[in-house]
């Protein structure tokens, strides 16, 4: 009997220890184990990160060329694996409404990270969280990663600032070109546009190629703008190739409006003059629609971006049919738009720490290649210019990656306020025959003051 209660003994101390390490092994295995994760400092915490644009978390297969698109699911597993026993969630919105919506998750404290164009509203708000002094204190980040001037382009005013101060990071990169069909160009018998044109080329080429193509016999249109959305950042650049502005501040107690300098009248003039170089319907985002086809026939695109143009392009063959060459700059070398997307991290946040290793984590290669190659945006990060794919795409991508280095920074702090809308109104007004140009931007400055004083 002694013997039995041994041997029971001894096999339960074996199946003990054995119990004991398979738990040790399984929780190595899924890194719950403390000692495979630094102590568990991730463990249990969670962020939610805000994106706009046509993400997906799943992967995606196109009907038409059958090519898949990775979705989300890898970023996420990727953060998750570098940070053992942390989650991040995904609360994707679309483009349409996005400063409505970004406000009420904000207000109710929703996300920790958010992608946010409109950086200059929010950071007046107080409701940021200061970047500078998250980078000071880490030294194995540096914003020397970036391409020129995207840093400082999104450099914004808290509610206490005097100065400008950093409240996000670059995320999404963009720019403001002009694009022109080569083949078009050709078939005229027109020289190439510059690498800096001036008004007055663009409009005496625009002038040229618009008719009947004497290769083809087909109708052209030497110039096509939108006259909706995005014209009052078509017009302020018009102003800028002319040495005008939009006005000056950036404090909205500071701001003054320049929307009926003479530059800008001269400018929406110049529209109007290339109105008739174009095809019906720019007001309504019309008259384009054989762009990046081979049956193209419209010779200078103003106002392109690379997001809804390169990929296209090369992905239709064209790469070769199309050039790119820089928006209108003043006397130092600036001019256009500064576009794209910032992330920034909530005030509010519970889980700072680990919203400002996402931040680092998104303007990584690994997610910087990502954004350039699965979802068909601009990376912000100088690497770019080593990547593969970036080689594949390179006369098209080169002059995109200058013009994101020379833009006017820091961007336009009503660019996504209530005075854009305005002077986009107005344009339409003026494009319509509603109002003379002049008209249309007496008009627009008076309700941009009116607005700035009431606001």
């Amino acid at each position: 009997m002694k013997k039995f209660k041994l041997s029971l003994l001894v096999a339960l101390s074996l199946w003990f220890l054995i119990a004991m390490a398979a738990c040790s092994s399984n929780e190595t295995d899924t890194g719950n184990d403390s000692s495979s994760n630094e102590g568990g400092e991730w463990d249990g915490q969670s962020i939610n990160v805000q994106l706009i644009g046509d993400f997906n978390m799943e992967d995606t297969t196109d009907p038409i060329t059958g090519e898949t698109t990775k979705g989300l699911q890898d970023i996420k597993d990727q953060f998750e694996s570098e940070h053992p026993g942390a989650t991040v969630e995904f609360t994707i919105m679309p483009w349409e409404g996005y400063t409505e919506k970004t406000q009420a998750m904000l207000t109710s404290g929703e996300a920790d990270v958010y992608q946010m164009p409109g950086i200059a509203d929010f950071a007046a708000q107080g409701v940021l969280e200061p970047i500078q002094p998250w980078i000071d204190k880490d030294d194995e980040f540096s914003t020397d990663i970036f391409i020129d001037n995207q840093v400082e382009g999104w450099m914004a005013l808290g509610p206490d600032s005097n100065e400008l101060e950093v409240y996000g990071l670059p995320f999404l990169g963009d720019a403001r070109f002009i694009m022109y069909d080569k083949q078009l160009f050709d078939e005229w018998g027109v020289e190439y546009l510059s690498d800096y044109p001036t008004m007055e080329e663009v409009a005496e080429k625009a002038k040229q190629m618009t008719g009947t193509n004497p290769e083809t016999g087909e109708q052209n249109y030497g110039i096509w703008f939108r006259g909706d959305w995005s014209s009052a950042f078509t017009l302020i650049n018009i102003a800028e190739g002319q040495g005008g502005q939009w006005g000056t501040g950036f404090a909205w107690d500071e701001i003054e409006f320049e929307f009926d300098s003479p530059e800008m009248i001269s400018g929406i003039d110049w529209l109007l003059e290339m109105q008739n170089f174009a095809p019906e319907g720019l007001v309504t985002n019309q008259g384009n629609e054989k762009w990046l086809t081979k049956d193209n026939n419209i010779a200078i695109m103003l106002n392109q971006g690379p997001g809804d143009t390169i990929m296209p392009a090369y992905a239709q063959g064209l790469d070769d049919r199309i050039g790119i060459v820089q928006e209108f700059k003043n006397d130092e070398g600036i001019g256009g738009l500064f576009a794209g997307s910032p992330i920034t991290m909530a005030k509010d946040s519970e889980n700072k720490e680990l919203a400002w290793e996402w931040m680092k984590f998104a303007t990584s290669d690994t997610v910087q290649q990502y954004v350039f190659e699965e979802a068909n945006a601009m990376p912000s990060v100088s690497s770019v210019e080593t990547w593969d794919s970036y080689a594949e795409v390179k006369d098209l991508m080169e002059p995109t990656v200058e013009a994101m280095s020379t833009p006017w920074t820091p961007r336009y702090p009503w660019a996504s306020s209530q005075p854009r809308f305005i002077l986009t109104s107005e344009i339409e007004a003026a494009l319509t025959g509603e109002r003379s140009g002049k008209e249309a931007l007496e008009k627009a400055q008076k309700e941009s003051v009116e607005w700035l004083e009431n606001r």
